[in-house]
C-alpha cells in the first residue's frame, strides 16, 4: 500500500517528471512530428497497438487474480517515458526518434488511453474506475504544459528542468525500492509467480515485438532499436501513479503490484539490452544511410 506521505511525494515526483518532458518540447517539435507522419504512426502502433495486447495476452493465459491483472492492463496502455530516452541515448539509437515517440505516445494516451482501458476491460469482465483514470491523465497534461511554457520563456531554465525530470525517473526506481517494497514484502513473498511473470514479461515482449516490427519495416538498425526500447519501456511512474490516486483499501497492494515491479524490473532488462544492442553498433552499420526513419 501507499501511505499518505508517500502518495504526497508521489505526487510531487510525478509532476516534477512530467514537467521535465514537457521542458523537452518546442512546438518546432510537433510541427516536425507532423512532418513525419510514418514516425507518428510506428509510434502509435507500437505504443497503443502492440503493448495493450500483450497485456491482454498475459492476463489471458497467466493464473492472476483479477486485482492484478488491472495492474498489468494498466501498465501495458501506458505511453513511453523518459527512461527509454535515456536507454536510447545510451544503446546508440536514434534519440530524436526517441523523443518523437515518447511525446505522441504521451499527447495521444490522453484519448487512447481511456478507450484502449474500456475495450479490454470490458474483454476480460475487469472493473476499472475509467472517470479516476482520465482525470488524472487530464491534470497530468498540465505540468507538461508549464515546462513547455517554461522552455519558451527560458531555454536554459527549460534545459535545467528536463534534465530533474529525466534524472528523477531514473531516481522514482530508487523510491521504490526503499520504499514500497519493504512496505508490501509479505505481499511480495506470498504472491503468485505469474505476478513476476506477467512484470518481467511485459518489458521483454514489448522490446522483442518492436525490434521486430521495425526491422521488418526495413528500418535503420539504431532506429530499429529505438523503436523496440520505446516500445517495452512503458511509463511506469505515471502507472503508479494512476493506481495510487484511484484505488485505496487493503486490495491497493495488488494493483499496484505489476507497475511497481515492472518499474524494477524494466532497468534490469533494459541495462541488458542496451548492452547487446551497443555490441551489435558495427562499423559497418555506422556507414548506412540513417535520417530519422
Amino acid at each position: 500500500m501507499v501511505g499518505a506521505f508517500e502518495q504526497a511525494l508521489l505526487a510531487l515526483m510525478i509532476f516534477v517528471i512530467m514537467l521535465g518532458m514537457g521542458a523537452s518540447l518546442t512546438p518546432r517539435d510537433f510541427y516536425l512530428a507532423l512532418k513525419r507522419p510514418y514516425g507518428l504512426a510506428i509510434g502509435v502502433v507500437s505504443q497503443y497497438g502492440f503493448m495493450p495486447f500483450i497485456g491482454f495476452l498475459l492476463i489471458t493465459f497467466l493464473p492472476l487474480p483479477s486485482a492484478v491483472a488491472v495492474g498489468v492492463l494498466i501498465m501495458s496502455c501506458m505511453p513511453g517515458g523518459t527512461t527509454s530516452n535515456i536507454f536510447t541515448y545510451f544503446s546508440k539509437g536514434n534519440l530524436a526518434l526517441s523523443v518523437l515517440m515518447t511525446v505522441t505516445s504521451t499527447v495521444f494516451g490522453v484519448l487512447l488511453i481511456p478507450i484502449l482501458l474500456l475495450i479490454y476491460a470490458n474483454a476480460l469482465d475487469l472493473e476499472i474506475p475509467r472517470e479516476n483514470i482520465i482525470a488524472t491523465l487530464v491534470l497530468l497534461l498540465v505540468p507538461v504544459a508549464i515546462g513547455m511554457g517554461l522552455r519558451r520563456l527560458n531555454a536554459n531554465g527549460g534545459a535545467v528542468t528536463e534534465f530533474m525530470g529525466s534524472l528523477l525517473a531514473v531516481f522514482f526506481i530508487a523510491f521504490i525500492l526503499i520504499s514500497w517494497v519493504p512496505r508490501n514484502w509479505e505481499f511480495l513473498l506470498t504472491t503468485t509467480p505469474a505476478t513476476y511473470v506477467a512484470s518481467i514479461a511485459l518489458g521483454v515482449c514489448g522490446i522483442a515485438i518492436g525490434y521486430a516490427f521495425a526491422r521488418v519495416l526495413r528500418l535503420h538498425p539504431r532506429n530499429a532499436r529505438t523503436v523496440a526500447l520505446e516500445t517495452g519501456i512503458q511509463n511506469g511512474p505515471l502507472a503508479i501513479a494512476i493506481v495510487a490516486f484511484t484505488f485505496s483499501g487493503t486490495e491497493a497492494q495488488s494493483y499496484m503490484a505489476v507497475p511497481a515491479l515492472y518499474s524494477l524490473f524494466i532497468v534490469i532488462v533494459a541495462t541488458c539490452v542496451t548492452f547487446i544492442f551497443r555490441r551489435a553498433n558495427t562499423a559497418a552499420e555506422q556507414k548506412m544511410p540513417d535520417g530519422l526513419l
